[in-house]
């Protein structure tokens, strides 16, 4: 017997509308979010601001599972949010996502590694 339950959260995007290494700036709540398809064609949901500065890391590269901001090179684990490199050292949130057919689901109230979204 299948499960036909709809998953938690807020429906964001389609599974095509993020292609491998790229991502794609979603908002859930006014808490900007940023579906990122890692190298692996594995879909991630992260906060999108770098805990370094103001900057979208949606606009950032995608390599293997990691994101880097574009304007100071911090990279993020796209798994657990935490920087892999300086000047950031603060994680950024990682959030629960569920695809249901072609549907990506986010649910801003699942935080999977416990850090604030401001």
């Amino acid at each position: 017997m299948s499960d036909s339950s709809t998953p938690a959260g807020v429906i964001v995007c389609q599974v095509d509308d993020v292609q491998v290494k790229s991502s794609l700036l979603v908002e859930v709540d006014d808490c900007p979010i940023a579906i990122v398809r890692d190298s692996y064609g594995e879909l991630h949901a992260i906060g999108d601001t770098c805990s370094h500065d103001d900057i979208s890391l949606s606009e950032g590269d995608v390599e293997d599972g990691t994101i880097e901001c574009w304007a100071h090179g911090s990279s993020f684990d796209l798994s657990s949010g935490q920087p892999l490199t300086l000047p950031a050292f603060e994680p950024v949130p990682v959030f629960a996502l569920t695809i249901h057919g072609s549907d990506v689901y986010v649910d801003v109230t699942n935080i999977l590694n416990g850090v604030s979204a401001q």
